[in-house]
């Protein structure tokens, strides 16, 4: 490993230290921050680790972190916009889709309203359990969010990173009017966007990780959320770095 690697490795160290000792109170913390400011933590959340994991991908394929025109800043401010969309699109489908189930359900039976969404997410104080059922909802609501959401968050990531490079990794330029015509049309690699993007990495690994999401208690939600943010930064920078 090169100096750059063990300057990155001490600073995650340092950051993720405190959260592992229980007389700093940093977790508590987090957890407080993350229930008053769901959004505003979503932000910074992936603000950070999404856009960790693309300079991981950079490290991976380039051998560095950062490069001109890479546009850390850029990539951090659009990263933490797709933050608050997964906040609000996991909020929208962990009510939504228990919901539709239960629509489905009255179709041929009959169910108390708001059973199924319990069974997911148990009201706060209530001990929680592992069962076959909230596991079966949990990948619903996976399944569901990755096909509708994940799609269109991921192609509109990638029209935002096209355009942080066209435009020299600047703020400003990030700012500028996007050519979403030109970009959609010409710039995008759409045999790499379906075949890897779409058609394996949603259903292989963001339907089972996200499932896990879903089925984990509230305060290891969090966390667990936050970590994938760093898988999905990687995976989508790699798959911008293959060939045609």
């Amino acid at each position: 490993m090169k100096k750059q690697d063990w300057i990155l490795i001490i600073c995650v160290v340092v950051v993720l230290t405190p959260f592992f000792i229980p007389a700093t109170g940093f977790f508590e913390w987090f957890k407080m921050a993350t229930q008053s400011q769901p959004y505003v933590m979503a932000f910074f959340k992936f603000a950070i680790l999404a856009t960790l994991g693309e300079m991981l991908g950079l490290r991976i394929k380039k051998g560095v972190y950062n490069e001109p025109g890479f546009g850390i800043v850029p990539r951090m401010m659009v990263w933490g916009f797709l933050g608050m969309c997964i906040q609000m699109a996991m909020v929208i489908f962990k009510s939504g889709v228990p919901s539709f189930m239960e629509h489905v359900y009255n179709c041929f039976g009959e169910i108390e309203k708001g059973t199924l969404a319990a069974i997911l997410s148990p009201a706060q104080g209530t001990p929680w359990e592992w069962s076959w059922a909230r596991l079966g909802i949990a990948f619903c609501v996976s399944v569901l969010m990755n096909s509708i959401f994940a799609p269109v968050m991921m192609t509109f990531h990638k029209c935002t990173d096209i355009h942080i490079l066209d435009n020299g990794g600047t703020v400003l330029g990030l700012l500028r009017p996007m050519k979403m015509r030109e970009i959609m049309a010409k710039k995008i690699n759409w045999d790499v966007q379906w075949n890897l993007v779409f058609k394996k990495t949603i259903p292989l690994f963001w339907f089972p990780a996200h499932t896990i999401t879903f089925i984990l208690p509230g305060d290891f939600q969090v966390l667990f959320a936050a970590l994938l943010g760093v898988a999905l930064g990687l995976i989508l920078a790699l798959a911008g770095g293959k060939k045609k």
